[in-house]
């Protein structure tokens, strides 16, 4: 956090108002126009988010979201909490996001939404994605929740989907202790997010005559302040995650058992949410764990990325078994991530790659990486 940062929030403490007023809109304006978008809806989080988008859109009981099984699990749980179904497709091995052709391969006529993820920060096949939403009329949510800055073809993500959301929690690249965003080119899904996230400060004076009982949970002025001067400054903290980003790279080089993540040919620019690598296929899951295990007693704060969705016990209880999505597993039984943020230095980073290496050998070492 910078001077910057604490003046920010020091503005709005000294101020007459410290909940949802103008430093939020402020937030929202900045944001939307940053990505080229005509509506961005400020919201508690980007679980929140999601939720709010699923409603926005009608989508309860009895629909079907289509959904990656290879993604932090609180992306289904708000699907589950809409009251929809979370059908899960498999991945693409390279780059960990929905394969389109197992997405389309899932679509049913209860399909009413699909969700895909720019995973880790590498964004997803959007073309074909896109191409798929719209030849089978259903919306595209883009979960943008990990890869501020990436872009795809050019362009920035978050502006894939017919809404995108986005995150603010830690190690977000914006960080405001909670928080999200969503956007949309959508004034009618703009508005019904809004109507179900909070009543504005002008409208509390008043009955207001809605058909939607909002949830009354906006963001607060201190949050957007400490966001907005995040987002001033966003293109200098992405510069400092690309140095970190970089020296990973060099050490990982001098490691034949895993290798650096993958970027696809359509995909511009990632800027990485964890660095994530992968162990050869010759170690297993029980090693995988060896190793944060072994990294731990380091204090280094490694962990598995990430156990798939569908062996969890939720989504377990919907019928998913082990064996139903090959790609997911085999990459989540190998993948590993390391600490990730603007603060690490060359030394640290020698040291984190160094200490895995030594932690592989105990287990045994596995060349093979692909």
């Amino acid at each position: 956090m910078t001077l910057a940062d604490l003046e920010a929030v020091d503005a709005v403490l000294r101020s007459s108002r410290i909940s949802c007023g103008e430093t939020v809109d402020a937030f929202e304006k900045a944001f939307a126009a940053r990505l080229g978008r005509k509506y961005a809806v400020a919201v508690p989080s980007g679980t929140f988010g999601l939720l709010l988008a699923l409603q926005a859109l009608e989508i309860g009981d009895g629909a079907e979201v289509i959904a990656s099984p290879f993604s932090w699990r609180e992306t289904a749980h708000a699907i589950l909490v809409s009251g929809a179904r979370p059908v899960f497709a498999d991945i693409d091995y390279w780059s960990g996001t929905l394969a389109p052709a197992k997405v389309e391969e899932r679509i049913t006529e209860r399909t009413r939404a699909i969700v895909a993820g720019n995973t880790n920060g590498h964004p997803a096949a959007w073309s074909e994605l896109s191409e798929i939403a719209k030849r089978h009329n259903i919306p595209l949510i883009e979960d943008s929740t990990e890869a501020i800055g990436s872009t795809y073809k050019g362009a920035p993500v978050g502006t894939f989907g017919d809404c995108s959301i986005f995150d603010f929690a830690q190690p977000m690249a914006i960080t405001c202790g909670e928080g999200g965003m969503v956007v949309t080119d959508d004034v009618d899904l703009a508005v019904a997010i809004r109507r179900r996230l909070a009543r504005r400060p002008g409208e509390r004076g008043s009955v207001v005559v809605t058909a939607t009982a909002p949830f009354q949970a906006p963001m607060s002025d201190m949050t957007a302040a400490l966001g907005l001067s995040q987002l001033k400054r966003l293109d200098e903290i992405l510069a400092s995650r690309i140095r970190v980003r970089d020296y990973y790279h060099a050490y990982v080089e001098t490691f034949e058992g895993i290798k650096p993540p993958y970027i696809a040919p359509d995909v511009t620019e990632v800027h990485w949410f964890l660095y994530v690598v992968h162990l050869g296929t010759r170690f297993s899951r029980s090693a995988r764990n060896a190793i944060v295990d072994d990294l731990a007693q380091e204090q280094v704060e490694a962990a598995a990325y990430s156990t798939p969705l569908h062996l969890q016990r939720a989504y377990h209880d919907l019928g998913y078994r082990r064996g139903d999505f090959f790609v997911t597993e085999k990459v989540a039984d190998r993948a590993i991530a390391l600490p990730f943020h603007a603060h690490l230095v060359e030394d640290q980073i020698a040291f984190l790659v160094e200490t895995m290496k030594d932690a592989s050998i105990n287990v045994g070492a596995g060349a093979a990486i692909y």
